[in-house]
């Protein structure tokens, strides 16, 4: 039987072409800055980002989290929606490795608004507080259901951290869906951001890296941080190279990602036991909530026709399309849906 797995676009599996360009990698010991496939990748990353310099890490959490340590101190604090990453999904990183807390602020499909961040904003008076010192955002939002930030909402935001003397970090692990969406380019997103961590091993298909983005004197701070947390890689290009051909060759898949996803969606809509709002399946993620249906039985009826989805909790179901779903696949995933739904 075969599997069709909607689970995460992290699923991917390298192609032909990139098993190649992985193969043929030429290679050098990155620690030394000597990998000519890993400095190609860095220059071109930061070419589209818009920015001065990039660093190939290995996850994005650790990228996040590079990030986020150089921008803050011990004791001081990062703002940002409820179901951001960083918050949601990273073990708790900023607190163990940087001292740092997060405050969480309930947005609006993942979209946290300047009125908000402002009321969040810890006075200078107030000895007794942590200091806010970061404001993130995550585009597009994985919990929110792969939602699109809009760009007059980061601007805005942007005025706001400008104003409060305060850093904006850029979580686009799935940015270039975003991109795809819009016809936004990823240097017009991330030109309001001081960093910008950027994941190629998700709708991309590349099987491992992130990269982030930033001033020279940031990555350089980068670049020593990463070591002291392992991250120090030697003939990495092998790697690098697939991320350096998913940016060059699968950008333009992206599209075709977000309308399987639609086309889903529609589909579930049609169901008095699912509650989907087609209008929020902006991207490649689809959430959807089951109602009078445990949804842990439903995703194991789903694996024992063939079909892998996720759980999100509280009855929700998550579905994301990706290179490897082919229209067939989709076909056959409403099949499924249908036969454990009725």
């Amino acid at each position: 039987m075969k599997i069709i797995d909607l689970r995460s676009d992290t699923v991917t599996k390298p192609s032909i072409e990139m098993r190649k360009a992985m193969y043929e990698a030429e290679v050098g010991d990155d620690v030394y800055k000597e990998d000519p496939t890993v400095n190609r990748l860095e220059s071109y990353t930061a070419e589209l980002l818009g920015k001065e310099k990039a660093l190939f890490v290995p996850t994005g959490l650790m990228g996040n989290q590079i990030c986020l340590n150089i921008l803050t101190h011990r004791n001081s604090e990062v703002i940002c929606d409820i179901g951001s990453h960083i918050f949601q999904y990273e073990s708790g990183t900023a607190a163990a490795s940087s001292g740092i807390q997060i405050y969480p602020v309930q947005g609006k499909n993942g979209i946290i608004t300047p009125e908000l961040v402002r009321a969040a904003i810890r006075p200078e008076s107030a000895y007794y507080m942590p200091r806010t010192k970061v404001v993130e955002i995550e585009n597009t939002h994985n919990r929110a259901g792969g939602i699109i930030q809009p760009i007059g909402n980061i601007q805005a935001l942007a005025h706001l951290v400008e104003e409060y003397g305060l850093a904006f970090h850029l979580d686009g692990a799935r940015l270039w869906n975003a991109c795809a969406e819009t016809n936004i380019s990823p240097d017009e997103y991330s030109k309001y951001f001081d960093s910008v961590s950027v994941c190629l091993s998700k709708g991309l298909g590349a099987p491992i890296g992130s990269v982030i983005a930033g001033e020279k004197g940031f990555i350089d701070e980068a670049f020593r941080l990463r070591k002291a947390w392992g991250g120090g890689m030697r003939q990495v290009g092998i790697i690098a190279a697939a991320g350096l051909y998913a940016l060059e060759n699968n950008m333009s898949k992206l599209k075709a990602d977000h309308q399987k996803a639609k086309l889903l969606a529609e589909f579930l809509n049609g169901f008095e036991n699912v509650n989907v709002n087609v209008d929020l399946v902006q991207t490649n993620i689809l959430a959807f909530e089951l109602k009078n249906i445990n949804d842990a039985d439903f995703i194991q009826k789903c694996k024992e026709n063939g079909l892998l989805v996720g759980p999100m909790g509280n009855g929700i179901v998550r579905i994301v399309t990706h290179m490897d779903i082919s229209d067939d696949d989709i076909t056959q995933a409403k099949s499924i849906l249908s036969k454990v739904l009725n």
